[in-house]
């Protein structure tokens, strides 16, 4: 059931129409246009995962070493989640690159950043994949996609809020239930379908197959339990301060703010869920915000504020994205239905997507009160 790699690329002519005008967007003259990016290159990904790792952490320490509140303090924080938060993004990155590539890329993203925040590869490799397959995306099956413009504005507030039990919830699925789900057998199968991946719908369950590059995802569990028990009791010990896990907390709750906002921000959220759709559709409920090249990248890092696109070429490396998109807007024949996809800011996005979901919430009410 799994789609080929010329289909997810585009390379089959493929079409969908547009429910607003009923026209059909051009997938074979679009990958045309960009056939020659798909290319990642390996010095890119290593110079920008590691500037950023570095500063992160060194920010990170900066702010637990400065005094409360001080300019230092609240500066370097600010540092430390912007760093910190696209170091984390390279988990997407890590989900599409191909198979069997990268493998060192791999392990120093999770020793260096990926078991430090509770979030190993392994947590989105292969889930994220099922998110773009024409038969998974935007149904019930996808656990990164939930209705929000269907549903009541107040969802995505909930949404946004969970960022601040999330750190927590991780760190009790690493800390707590690896080793007993170790102890007690049928907690595993468990622990596995429901708390294993980062996803966004409570009621998505895991397959017990979906694995694409992490096979060594036991020893990243372990290495996570291990990291997170060591730092726990070293501070029960008092040979760490509190103030570590406190900073770590702190941090770990605005990188996942700001991911709450941009994945709010990534798609339209107008599928019920009843019915897959097409590589187009994909494509048209998806969202681009090319924005400010310097602003914008900081909350939707690592090529992130190109989403629509990403969803045309999900093997397309992000450093191409913004090429791409130049290309795509300047040389389609008709570029009206790309168009579509984009919004001027987060803002812009983001309000979007509230007023449509308070319209069909306001529809829902008037539907019930006149039944």
């Amino acid at each position: 059931m799994k789609e080929t790699e010329a289909t997810i690329t585009g390379e089959t002519e493929v079409s969908a129409a547009n429910p607003n005008s009923g026209e059909a967007f051009p997938l074979r003259e679009a990958h045309s246009l960009v056939s020659d990016l798909m290319t990642p290159n390996p010095w890119i990904y290593w110079a920008d995962f590691l500037f950023n790792i570095v500063v992160g952490w060194a920010a990170f320490f900066t702010a637990l070493l400065s005094p409360l509140f001080s300019l230092w303090q609240i500066g370097a924080y600010a540092v430390a989640v912007l760093t910190l938060y696209r170091a984390a993004i390279f988990v997407h990155e890590l989900a599409h690159l191909k198979k069997g590539t990268f493998k060192t890329f791999r392990i120093v993203w999770n020793c260096l950043c990926g078991i430090p925040f509770m979030i190993p590869s392994f947590t989105y490799d292969g889930v994220h994949n099922d998110h773009h397959r024409r038969d998974v995306y935007g149904t019930h099956e996808d656990g990164e996609y939930l209705p929000f413009a269907t549903r009541k504005p107040v969802e995505m507030v909930g949404y946004v809020l969970l960022s601040f039990i999330l750190p927590l919830l991780l760190l009790a699925r690493f800390l707590l239930l690896t080793p007993l789900s170790y102890l007690i057998p049928p907690l595993r199968k468990i622990v596995w379908e429901r708390a294993s991946s980062l996803t966004i719908d409570p009621n998505y369950k895991r397959a017990e197959d979906a694995i694409r590059n992490d096979l060594n995802w036991r020893q990243q569990e372990l290495a996570a339990f291990l990291f997170a028990f060591v730092i726990v009791l070293l501070t029960w010990l008092d040979v760490i301060p509190f103030s570590v896990l406190v900073l770590w907390y702190l941090v770990a709750v605005m990188v996942f703010i700001l991911n709450s906002l941009r994945t709010l921000a990534a798609h339209a959220y107008r599928n019920p869920g009843e019915k897959p759709m097409s590589h187009a559709e994909q494509f048209l409920d998806s969202v681009n915000v090319p924005g400010n090249p310097l602003i914008t990248p900081l909350w939707a890092p690592v090529g992130l504020r190109f989403h629509a696109t990403h969803h045309l070429f999900m093997s397309m490396p992000y450093h191409n994205l913004g090429k791409a998109q130049r290309r795509l807007v300047n040389g389609l024949s008709d570029n009206s239905l790309y168009l579509t996809t984009m919004r001027k800011s987060l803002w812009d996005a983001l309000t979007r997507i509230w007023q449509e979901s308070a319209q069909a919430a306001e529809s829902q009410e008037k539907a019930h009160r006149s039944e």
